[in-house]
């Protein structure tokens, strides 16, 4: 790697140069590499000063998530969204507290923007030993509520797409209360990053108080306004859960967990790592009920491939098949019925790990 032509600062050059020569001892010294070189790139071309501090200060925020969160990178994590103006007499409020203080039962962690509101009510049930906030910094309505306030778990990010991405990146469940365009817009983009394959799998939980409507009546308009027009597909509907039980709604996201534990590509097979072993009949039903979602070949049972030796989930049994990256909504189905095969194991008093 060299300096941009336009760039000519000796100092910097020798002090780059040495870096470079310490990479090839450093276990990520290729990516090292790849970010110096488009930095690099970047100041040797015009950008405004505004742009800098753009790229700047997304590299801090980013920063900040990646050291707050590695401690707890096994522990599982649900991420809490909703209206951050309802006050804490408000029943969507205590549901919100009582959502969060039965998860964290279930050995997950708890992530919350920060905030008044549901936010703050996610906090509260979750308690700080088990919370992180993710705060904004806005001119109004956003300060770090008491009960996240000053812990080392919460993070305060310039910038929302940052702030997305770790609220994203860090969760294996969403849940979602009643909101307003915040809200709407944290549904529909998680939503869209399910369906594109881009998020998860993980399940995204939509939770009205008991007798509530509110998300109701938004996936009865999913139904009369997406999908009577052909803009979504009927196993979309499998992306998500609305519910009005909050029993339900934990065990949705538990249930998820209890066979089927992650998933990842190796080349062009999709892998998915498993809690237990499935049995040669099971992955027969598998291929049988599935074949539409696979390009080419069949559901198989695989040890851990070459690529994956040193992976920390290496002695996990796996499925591996060719899937076609479309049909999301039918690998939801297909995880749903993994997870039948097997019952969840009674919980315990220690974090679930991942």
């Amino acid at each position: 790697m060299t300096l941009s032509k336009n760039y000519t600062d000796p100092s910097l050059a020798e002090d780059i140069g040495e870096l470079i020569e310490k990479l090839p001892e450093h276990p990520y010294g290729t990516l090292i590499e790849r970010a110096l070189s488009v930095l690099l790139r970047i100041a040797g071309e015009e950008i405004d000063r505004l742009d800098w501090k753009i790229l700047t200060t997304a590299l801090e925020d980013l920063e900040k998530g990646f050291q707050t969160f590695y401690p707890y990178r096994h522990t599982r994590k649900v991420t809490i969204f909703g209206s951050s103006r309802l006050s804490p007499q408000s029943s969507e409020y205590r549901l919100a507290v009582e959502f969060a203080r039965y998860i964290t039962q279930f050995g997950f962690m708890v992530l919350t923007g920060a905030g008044g509101g549901i936010m703050q009510a996610g906090n509260e049930g979750a308690g700080r030993e088990h919370s992180f906030g993710l705060n904004i910094q806005l001119p109004f309505e956003q300060s770090s509520n008491s009960f996240i306030s000053g812990d080392p778990k919460l993070i305060n990010f310039k910038y929302f797409f940052t702030r997305k991405l770790f609220f994203l990146r860090e969760s294996d469940a969403v849940a979602l209360f009643a909101g307003g365009f915040g809200t709407q817009d944290e549904a529909f983009e998680t939503l869209t990053l399910c369906q594109t394959g881009k998020y998860g799998p993980c399940p995204l939980v939509l939770i009205d108080e008991p007798g509530g409507d509110y998300w109701k009546t938004w996936n009865e308009h999913n139904h009369q306004n997406l999908l009577k027009r052909g803009l979504i597909s009927d196993e979309d509907f499998s992306l998500y859960t609305v519910t009005d039980s909050l029993a339900h709604a934990c065990n949705v996201i538990r249930n998820f967990y209890c066979v089927y534990h992650s998933s990842r590509y190796v080349g062009d097979l999709f892998v998915m790592r498993l809690n237990s072993e499935l049995s040669d009949e099971q992955v027969d039903q598998l291929n049988e009920d599935y074949s539409d979602i696979l390009v080419k070949g069949t559901i198989s049972k695989s040890a851990a491939l070459p690529r994956e030796k040193g992976d920390e989930t290496e002695n996990l049994p796996r499925l591996v098949f060719h899937f076609n990256q479309r049909n999301l909504g039918r690998l939801y189905q297909m995880i749903n019925q993994i997870n039948q095969f097997s019952p969840c194991l009674p919980i315990e008093p220690h974090p679930e790990w991942k």
